[in-house]
């Protein structure tokens, strides 16, 4: 789990997913079967078209089997394989088709919810489709009609993983194999956005109705703190970490399927989060990180204005260094800022939920202690 994200912009490049790393690593493996030749670079078609190259690191036979393997450049996308070795051990099959399986540091899945079924290997429905028609388009470049058994790996894997959120979403033994394009985006952070949609996922089709989106570490300690009681704390499976991703979670709650009876309907949504990125999210903006989004003091102000702040008192808070400082100006002349700041939130919030689910909006200091709140919920927060 990673901290708050810090304000500060930079520019950042894009990457390859471990999906794209992995079709590269099968099709040179599998090419290396068919052909004998080694192939330095790899070039795959992505799910959109486009063609890229992967340099092939290594190649290491072994029996029947080849490995090939190439590092993973996740661009400036926050990926914690950014850099591992992704490889693929592909062995030739008298029966047709393609038979995927978890290598060393891919996980397995576990649990409901997914998109993949428990008892399977972690390696989502795209990445198997990319690996599956290069691997049956080389098959019929060169005449071969029987089939390929494929484990994908990570190097370190297991280890990484425990990084991630896999674990929560029933994901065990190592990572999984992710992509939806192939390529990674610069705060697109397609797989940070895909594991909290999973994470609904796999909440929601376990029971847990009532879930938490936590921007960090400390908004989780929050939400802990707060809903838990002395005989049940609250299941980790329903703590979603969003980071600065709040559109992401609101819209994937919005398309959810209410036919879909694999899901129970969420009945609760609690959104914990520190003052300065839930105030973004009070005037509207789905993006928290600061190359989307600003504090904005004046906003800030002039709820305390409405409040029953001084004049003197919103000038200074527009000269303010921090929305923390801010606070601190307006409540010496005025009370509810902070809960004005999660009311308006939760209003945001309602219109992407259905009528049914009620919403809190929590927010914290750096020290996790709870500034303000507000909750449609009869029975408020705990």
């Amino acid at each position: 789990m990673r901290e708050e994200t810090a304000e500060k912009i930079v520019k950042l490049r894009s990457g390859f997913t471990t999906g794209s790393c992995a079709t590269a690593t099968a099709y040179a493996a599998a090419s290396l079967l068919l052909t004998q030749k080694k192939l330095s670079c790899c070039t795959i078609t992505l799910p959109k078209g486009k063609h890229v190259e992967f340099a092939i690191e290594d190649y290491v036979i072994e029996n029947n089997r080849i490995t090939a393997s190439t590092i993973k450049d996740a661009g400036d996308d926050p990926d914690v394989t950014h850099g591992a070795t992704v490889f693929s051990t592909v062995e030739l099959s008298p029966s047709e088709g393609i038979t995927l399986y978890a290598g060393d540091g891919v996980g397995m899945v576990t649990r409901p919810g997914l998109p993949i079924p428990p008892g399977e290997p972690a390696i989502n429905p795209v990445p198997r489709k990319m690996i599956q028609n290069h691997l049956t388009q080389l098959a019929e470049q060169h005449s071969y009609e029987g089939g390929f058994n494929v484990w994908v790996g990570v190097k370190n894997g297991k280890h990484l993983a425990t990084k991630t959120m896999n674990a929560r979403l029933g994901i065990m033994g190592g990572l999984s194999i992710l992509g939806t394009t192939g390529i990674v985006r610069p705060f697109s952070c397609s797989a940070y956005i895909a594991s909290i949609q999973q994470g609904i996922d796999v909440a929601l089709s376990n029971n847990e109705s009532h879930l938490f989106a936590c921007t960090g570490n400390k908004s989780e300690d929050a939400a802990t703190r707060l809903f838990s009681t002395d005989t049940a704390s609250i299941n980790e499976i329903a703590l979603i970490e969003m980071g600065d991703f709040i559109g992401a979670v609101l819209k994937h709650i919005k398309k959810l399927d209410v036919t879909d009876t694999s899901k129970i309907p969420l009945r609760r949504l609690t959104i914990v989060g520190g003052f300065g990125k839930l105030s973004k999210f009070a005037q509207g903006h789905l993006d928290l990180h600061s190359k989307s989004s600003s504090i904005n003091l004046d906003f800030l102000a002039d709820i305390a204005s409405k409040l029953g702040a001084s004049v003197d008192t919103a000038n200074e808070m527009k000269k303010a260094n921090t929305s923390i400082e801010a606070l601190s100006i307006a409540n010496n002349s005025c009370s509810g800022l902070a809960n004005r700041i999660c009311q308006l939130g939760a209003i945001n919030a309602q219109k992407y939920l259905p009528d049914t689910t009620a919403i809190d909006v929590i927010v914290i200091d750096k020290q996790s202690e709870t500034l303000g709140s507000w909750s449609s919920s009869s029975n408020g927060i705990n």
